[in-house]
């Protein structure tokens, strides 16, 4: 990661000041430290805030339409730095609901292609995040109870994961992948990075969280293979790194990619906080992820999240810190004040909202105003309407 700012703080050598010990202290920037640009790779960001990937369950036959395109155009316009998409997924049995986003044809690659190049026109950096649901595929959408569904009730009944174990007792038992399998969805992987890049999005988030496949792997919980994929540390994380492989072949090496994770199942014999350090220190070292996403929980319903503003700012912290890799902090971040203290203070290089974008697409433009940023531009059409 390259950050475009320096620590206001710190002296730098200048020889041209005159005498080899010389130096000279920079203008402290007036700007919050969340709306100071930021690059990974060849990639520049207006700012610090990202739209979080967020499932709209509005899709059919896996194509993105006018709902998307003013969902995430919007929250552009609005002046985040970077927009992701929810999770597109890389198969029609991996989606989450019947509704969900597919990136398996050109079809979906065009339709998306539209939405990135409108979100780039705004200013921001458009993201695509890939993902594939595995045991939690084919459930009905939230406002209809999120019930898992039957070929005979709009779903379909070829599930797989790592395991054989259905994540709740009402839900699909799955297969589990044999190693033919596995080299398919890698190879579906590797064929929908093509078509992200085909359509003109700038960075990549891969979904290793929530319960999804790469956390089905992940997890103990849910990963009781005795081959080269089950077991020890080294051999759950195997699917992770295969895919991570098979990404950065299509994926051009001067763009960032993104890993969200959930840094803990939240469940005691579960993946931990410290496994994650350890997986984010070995990752930092290959240098094909750019930044830890930093999620938690969704793999196992005996799970104690311990809920309140800002509860996931400390898994971001500790693997920051510890394992000295970019983080993304997400989960009930609302207020200006809050984000803007976590990145002036190190415990993230990014903060991503959900919940507080979709309440307020300009929530940027509102905690530019409400921190005096001096460097956010408006859009045209808003500047002279004096609103904040």
């Amino acid at each position: 990661m390259t950050d475009t700012t320096r620590d206001s703080n710190s002296p730098i050598t200048d020889s041209r000041s005159g005498g080899e010990n010389a130096r000279r202290i920079l203008r402290r920037d007036p700007n919050p430290h969340m709306f100071r640009p930021i690059q990974f790779r060849s990639v520049t960001a207006r700012n610090r805030i990202m739209l979080s990937p967020m499932c709209q369950y509005s899709g059919q036959d896996g194509l993105s339409n006018d709902w998307h395109y003013v969902h995430l155009g919007a929250r552009a316009a609005g002046g985040a730095g970077w927009v992701f998409t929810e999770a597109v997924h890389i198969e029609p049995r991996g989606r989450i609901t019947p509704h969900c986003l597919g990136l398996w044809n050109n079809e979906q690659r065009d339709r998306l292609a539209r939405i990135a190049s409108f979100v780039s026109e705004q200013g921001a950096v458009p993201g695509i995040q890939l993902g594939h649901a595995g045991r939690k595929a084919s459930v009905g959408r939230p406002w209809e109870g999120s019930h898992p569904l039957r070929a005979d009730t709009g779903g379909w009944e070829d599930l797989v994961s790592a395991s054989a174990l259905p994540y709740a007792s009402q839900w699909q038992v799955p297969q589990a992948m044999s190693k033919d399998q596995i080299g398919e969805s890698l190879e579906a992987l590797r064929t929908a990075t093509r078509r992200a890049r085909e359509a003109g999005f700038r960075a990549l988030e891969l979904h290793g969280a929530h319960g999804y496949l790469i956390h089905q792997f992940l997890s103990p919980l849910s990963n009781q293979r005795t081959d080269e994929y089950g077991g020890s540390f080294e051999n759950r994380i195997r699917f992770l790194q295969e895919s991570i492989q098979v990404v950065r072949q299509e994926w051009p090496d001067d763009l960032p990619l993104f890993l969200r994770l959930s840094c803990t199942d939240w469940v005691e014999g579960g993946w931990s906080l410290d496994d994650t350090v350890r997986l984010a220190t070995l990752l930092r070292f290959q240098g094909d992820v750019d930044l830890i996403d930093c999620s938690s929980g969704g793999n196992d319903l005996r799970q104690q999240i311990p809920i309140h503003p800002g509860y996931q700012i400390p898994l971001a912290q500790a693997v920051r810190s510890r394992a000295e890799i970019a983080t993304g902090a997400v989960g009930l971040i609302h207020s200006p004040d809050l984000a803007e203290s976590v990145i002036a203070n190190g415990q993230a290089d990014l903060v991503i909202l959900g919940r507080a974008l979709l309440a307020d697409p300009a929530w940027p433009l509102r905690a530019a105003a409400a921190l005096k940023a001096e460097n956010v531009e408006w859009p045209r059409q808003y500047e002279r309407s004096n609103i904040f």
